[in-house]
């Protein structure tokens, strides 16, 4: 679409490259080689073996609702794209070894880093609105917590609805 703008001129390749979030690109830059190094050093098998030891004979919904909870989990005090970066290759990791398609598993990924209500460290456009609002910590808590359990809740059972294991 981007592409698609400046090539109608409906907007200039100047306008289109000021609209780049650079220190998301930077973010998710400084994790990939992170994500990497966690699946070439064994961490990320490491790290799957421990989920699935948590989650026993669950199976794949039960994958999907531990990644979704690590997921948010690590969302309370990373950013929400850092999240994401990290834990997506642990996701597809659990799917080879539970021997299903991916695509559940990584969609949990992505609903848990986008569902970042909790806090206002893992969104830093909620960051900016913290004090011109007036809004304290424990209020993210109180209306984030329940929302985020709601959005685990529904992804968990939706998911594989649309995205089959």
């Amino acid at each position: 679409a981007a592409i698609a703008a400046v090539l109608l001129r409906t907007m200039s390749a100047e306008d289109a490259y000021r609209s780049l979030n650079l220190p998301s690109l930077v973010l998710i830059a400084g994790m990939l080689p992170l994500a990497s190094a966690l699946e070439a050093t064994g961490g990320s098998d490491l790290i799957v073996q421990t989920l699935l030891k948590v989650v026993g004979d669950g199976g794949a919904r039960m994958m999907m609702a531990a990644l979704f909870s690590l997921t948010a989990l690590l969302g309370l005090i990373l950013s929400n794209t850092a999240s994401a970066v990290l834990i997506a290759p642990i996701a597809i990791v659990a799917a080879e070894k539970l021997d299903i398609s991916p695509y559940p598993l990584a969609i949990s990924v992505l609903f848990a880093a986008s569902a970042s209500f909790s806090t206002p460290i893992s969104t830093p456009i909620v960051t900016l609105v913290v004090t011109p609002g007036g809004y304290r910590f424990a209020d993210f808590l109180k209306l984030g917590g329940p929302l985020t359990i709601l959005v685990g809740l529904v992804t968990v059972v939706a998911g594989p609805m649309l995205f089959p294991f």
